[in-house]
């Protein structure tokens, strides 16, 4: 997907989110409870939304994003003072080997044409007994997309892929990853929480 359809659509993006409520609330308690005393690496941040909401509860967050814009609006709202916030292209990341605890992914493998890449650069980057916290919209139905799905599609936002929850399951086993906690969160667009340590 190109960065600019991105940096557009930064300004308005967590108002778009608030219809989301549910499923934000939700990734904000939980990921604030796994990420508890960890270094922690966020990729696709968006206006910053989880790193400043998990804040509180981890040692530090680097939140980083493909679109500079993100990155400025998310540098806009206050910055707590153990987040870095950073562009940073998920496929092609700086960081050490086996340096953070914690790598959270949300909802933006589905719009990487080259996912697996971006799960191989998580692997070097976590640490041996890392936790990736990768959530992701999914379909109810192979192939159908409901309203708020075709809304999104006219507006430019594309998917490069749709998985289902047991699709996408499979896409994360396969590329090495171990599921250690799941569940679906119904919304506009349905989520697929889950929580994984490599097999």
């Amino acid at each position: 997907m190109k960065k600019s359809i991105w940096d557009i659509f930064a300004p308005i993006y967590e108002r778009a989110m608030k219809s989301q409520k549910n499923i934000y609330d939700f990734l904000y308690r939980q990921i604030s409870i796994s990420c508890f005393d960890k270094t922690v690496l966020e990729l696709a941040t968006g206006p910053g939304m989880i790193a400043r909401h998990i804040a509180h509860s981890a040692k530090s967050v680097v939140a980083t994003d493909f679109a500079p814009k993100m990155i400025e609006t998310a540098k806009k709202k206050g910055v707590p003072q153990n987040v870095t916030f950073e562009t940073a292209d998920a496929t092609n990341l700086s960081y050490k080997d086996d340096f953070f605890d914690v790598v959270v992914i949300a909802n933006a493998l589905h719009i990487i044409p080259n996912p697996e890449k971006a799960l191989r650069e998580i692997s070097r980057v976590l640490k041996a007994d890392g936790i990736l916290i990768a959530p992701n919209f999914i379909e109810r139905e192979k192939g159908k997309k409901n309203l708020w799905q075709k809304i999104l599609t006219l507006a430019g936002i594309k998917f490069a892929h749709e998985w289902t929850s047991s699709e996408y399951k499979s896409f994360l086993e396969e590329n090495g990853w171990k599921i250690t906690k799941s569940q679906v969160l119904k919304g506009r667009i349905d989520l697929f929480y889950t929580e994984c340590m490599r097999k």
